[in-house]
């Protein structure tokens, strides 16, 4: 696994949630916040996107907008001031739901085409990588765009449109990809920030694939230094700086990350979620779980159900 992969199957939970939504003439509805990560895909025709707190945003035909962080917003026909947003329509009295609906105004051909969705996410051990992803990330419709992300949308709008055998499967699949890659789009643009310069830098890059590939093992800053191809000094330093942490500080945070995942999402014993993050008992692993987290493994478990 790769930073990337694991930052976000570490708190995604169940399945994405998705409506196609076609809309026309005058109208206005609100998004509230949402524990999770919301999305819009213009498929078709021209809106606007206006989030709490900030300024109006133009989309277009084929257009991506990611709200990793859940953050309410208001999507209209047109520009919208705060005054209107107020008055808008809550997304839930909209439409009927899942099927493909009229939110305000008459539907019809010439209208604006949406899929617009959710993602569940466990922001209790949120991996510092999606942290720092702003409000809402724009991934407009333009010539330098990633490829795959590009196909990722066209494959959406053929399986919407399609409705072939195996869309229940399909769907979701595609869901997650493009959660992925409009994730991998946003890093690839931003020109600050802390991770992408992490990615940036061949040093960190390779200790935390290290990490991430074989977080059960028995690292040590020498180990990892020499994976790295670099001085012991150079690894602390370089990683310490960029990351924000040393080595074997994110190591224990990462592994005790993974062994939340495994309490909330399996029913593996106790034994075998310490083997796998690398503590050589159960009674290690509670021990750091429980100073970390403030609970123990089992409470963590028997809550997170």
């Amino acid at each position: 696994m790769d930073v990337v992969s694991d930052a976000i199957s570490s708190v995604r939970t169940g399945r994405p949630h998705s409506n196609r939504l076609r809309v026309s003439g005058s109208w206005c509805t609100r998004i509230a916040a949402y524990e999770g990560a919301g999305f819009h895909v213009v498929l078709a025709g021209d809106c606007w996107l206006l989030p709490e707190g900030g300024t109006g945003i133009p989309l277009g035909p084929g257009d991506v907008v990611l709200l990793p962080h859940g953050a309410g917003h208001v999507l209209a026909d047109g520009p919208v001031d705060a005054a209107t947003a107020a008055r808008a329509t809550p997304f839930e009295e909209a439409g009927p739901g899942d099927a493909l609906s009229d939110v305000g105004g008459v539907g019809g051909v010439g209208g604006v085409e949406l899929l617009c969705g959710k993602y569940r996410l466990d922001r209790s051990r949120t991996h510092p990588l999606l942290a720092e992803l702003p409000q809402v990330a724009h991934l407009a419709n333009r010539a330098d765009r990633p490829p795959e992300l590009r196909a990722a949308v066209a494959l959406l709008a053929d399986e919407l449109d399609g409705r072939r055998p195996g869309s229940s499967l399909a769907l979701p699949s595609l869901l997650d990809l493009l959660l992925v890659y409009m994730v991998r789009a946003w890093l690839a643009r931003a020109a600050t920030g802390v991770w992408p310069a992490v990615l940036n830098d061949p040093v960190a890059t390779s200790a935390l694939r290290a990490l991430h590939a074989e977080p059960a093992a028995p690292w040590t800053n020498d180990s990892l230094a020499a994976r790295a191809g670099v001085s012991r000094a150079t690894l602390a330093r370089r990683f310490t700086a960029l990351v924000g942490r040393p080595p074997m500080a994110y190591l224990t945070w990462w592994r005790l990350t993974l062994a939340a995942a495994r309490l909330r999402d399996t029913d593996a014993p106790l034994a075998a979620v310490a083997r796998e993050t690398g503590y050589g008992s159960p009674y290690a692993l509670s021990h750091a779980f429980s100073r970390e987290f403030g609970t123990t493994p089992g409470r963590y478990r028997a809550q997170a159900v």
